[in-house]
């Protein structure tokens, strides 16, 4: 991760409403979006696609038998679009309310007609930033309606598979795409963890080769974010596993053989995420032990400096205090004072000392293993 990277890196913000507001308050942001609805009228050997501007008419479309209906909505800056949801599918209100608010984890509710899903759709945008959006779904008997907050996702691949029409994608009715649509979620999950896996073996070389605090940043940078894919597919796990142990008839045997395969990638992702997390862990560690090495290294060099001056300075000191041993005005001999202050060859046989004091540590400090 560059340090452009790190700049533009944001934290997920999500507006919400003032506390205390009624249970079952629809919740439409100023920011929200302009609503997009698309129609996907799946069958055998048939797929279109049609541009909806309301709902007004979803009621009569989605009781059409013969056809199976994905109603893909992005965008919420509509009340009356969720009164429709309301009055015409009798959806209940606090559904509406976990709609809006897109700060929810993933969950499974049954209803009497229909089934209600929260899954949560983590993709990289253009700058390589995590994404963290709330898809809803809402399945009856012939569709599945998706509500999302934001126009961009990850489902691309859904929309060719259904376009291609190859696989139960087109006949195996709409719990079938809610899985679909959950899976390639779950795989997408996959493919982040990928990418933080590579981040971290670079890292990991970069400790070996020349590390620096930007190491420590951009490690701890992934740990953060390996604690809020936690935080996702451990609710996704759970989600997954409630519809497998459903009874609602709009939850088919065959849908059900293959959300089990999804869960247990979700077991996998979560295992992935625990050995990534122990992974920035130990590099962090690994840096901090290296830095500490490091300073140990060059307090090891000062100490060998210094114990190699600590006995030339203590010649020099007392040689330096320049006690005569004759007094100049005099003339009286002082003998407890310096004998060598006047020596012919003083200097030079100070100096030959000191220097073999010097050698003596040298080889003394080499032998002992201290230069390696």
């Amino acid at each position: 991760m560059t340090k452009n990277q790190r700049a533009k890196k944001k934290r997920q913000r999500y507006n919400l409403p003032a506390a205390g507001s009624s249970p079952g308050t629809v919740f439409i942001d100023d920011s929200s979006l302009e609503p997009r609805i698309v129609l996907h009228t799946i069958a055998d050997q048939n797929y279109g696609t049609e541009s909806l501007k309301d709902l007004s008419r979803l009621k009569d479309i989605i009781n059409k038998p013969g056809a199976t209906y994905w109603v893909e909505i992005q965008g919420f800056k509509s009340e009356s679009m969720f009164r429709t949801l309301e009055q015409d599918l009798d959806i209940n209100k606090l559904i509406l309310e976990d709609i809006t608010r897109t700060y929810q984890r993933p969950k499974f509710e049954e209803y009497d007609s229909h089934i209600f899903a929260i899954s949560r759709m983590l993709f990289f945008d253009d700058d390589k930033n995590l994404e963290n959006e709330q898809i809803s779904f809402i399945v009856t008997e012939r569709a599945v309606i998706t509500f999302q907050d934001k126009y961009e996702d990850c489902l691309e691949p859904i929309r060719q598979r259904l376009k291609a029409g190859k696989g139960n994608i087109r006949t195996s009715g709409s719990s079938y795409i809610m899985y679909a649509i959950m899976d390639i979620i779950v795989d997408k999950y996959f493919e982040v963890l990928g990418y933080w896996g590579d981040e971290l073996d670079l890292i990991e070389d970069r400790l070996l080769d020349k590390p620096d605090k930007t190491v420590m940043y951009d490690t701890q940078s992934i740990k953060r974010s390996l604690i809020s894919i936690r935080r996702v597919a451990w609710p996704e796990r759970d989600k997954l596993n409630d519809i497998l142990r459903s009874d609602s008839p709009l939850i088919t045997e065959q849908t059900k053989l293959y959300v089990k395969d999804a869960y247990d990638h979700c077991i996998q992702i979560i295992d992935i995420i625990e050995s990534l997390k122990e992974i920035s862990a130990s590099n962090i560690d690994m840096y901090l032990s290296i830095i500490s090495n490091r300073m140990n290294e060059i307090m090891k060099v000062l100490t060998i400096i210094s114990s190699i001056f600590i006995p030339l300075t203590f010649i020099a000191g007392i040689y330096g205090m320049n006690f005569s041993r004759e007094d100049p005005v005099t003339g009286r001999i002082m003998p407890y004072n310096m004998p060598e202050l006047y020596a012919q060859h003083g200097y030079l046989y100070t100096m030959i000392v000191m220097l073999v004091i010097a050698a003596f540590q040298v080889v003394y400090f080499w032998r002992k293993g201290w230069f390696k």
